[in-house]
């Protein structure tokens, strides 16, 4: 039986728009990112997939970006689980940081390597490979047997945590889930069979 997954990456934060590293940190939504995590309910509502379960990170800004993907689509009395498994990739020494300062800091080519490398961590923090290490059991073991039962899980998380779903699902090299990038507020469908084996990717 195929199920659906929706992965929506939370809307626009205060440090996105201020170009801060921002991992665990727990900036709020901006008038921005509210719109997109509203217009992103609007897309589901109007698409007519409904769905059934929810998860959600321990981080704020994905929270909220649920809460208001909810408030779009009517649903008032849902169950969400909420786990830090789902969390962004930590960013260690350079959280809080403006990009630019962080380049002064340890040089261009440092920090490209930090932020573009598949198993390089910044001082403190996570590579991206390392981000895959707890949230892909998470996902396989709590998201892949409800969308094997027909369920329609919307997960709402981070960029980089979202990534590693993806590079699971569509079987992506490390080189090529790098150049993926996922558009804040912006919701990503599939149809995903036995073993959570991509069956179709459904746009809105």
């Amino acid at each position: 039986m195929a199920g659906t997954l929706i992965l929506v990456r939370h809307g626009q934060s205060e440090w996105n728009l201020e170009n801060l590293f921002t991992g665990w940190k727990n900036p709020a939504l901006t008038p921005q990112g509210i719109e997109e995590a509203k217009a992103t309910g609007r897309k589901l509502k109007a698409s007519g997939i409904r769905p059934t379960a929810y998860f959600t990170s321990s981080l704020r800004r994905a929270q909220h970006t649920l809460d208001l993907i909810l408030d779009e689509l009517e649903e008032f009395d849902v169950v969400i689980t909420r786990n830090r498994a789902l969390n962004e990739r930590d960013y260690g020494d350079l959280s809080g940081l403006n990009k630019d300062d962080a380049r002064a800091r340890w040089g261009e080519e440092q920090v490209l390597i930090w932020r573009r490398s598949y198993d390089v961590p910044p001082p403190g923090g996570e590579s991206l490979k390392d981000t895959a290490a707890r949230t892909l059991p998470y996902y396989e073991t709590h998201i892949v047997p409800l969308v094997e039962a027909g369920e329609t899980v919307l997960v709402a998380a981070h960029g980089n945590s979202l990534r590693s779903m993806v590079m699971a699902i569509e079987k992506l090299t490390p080189e090529q889930i790098l150049k993926r990038e996922l558009a804040t507020g912006e919701p990503v469908v599939y149809r995903l069979g036995q073993g959570g084996a991509l069956e179709d990717i459904v746009t809105l």
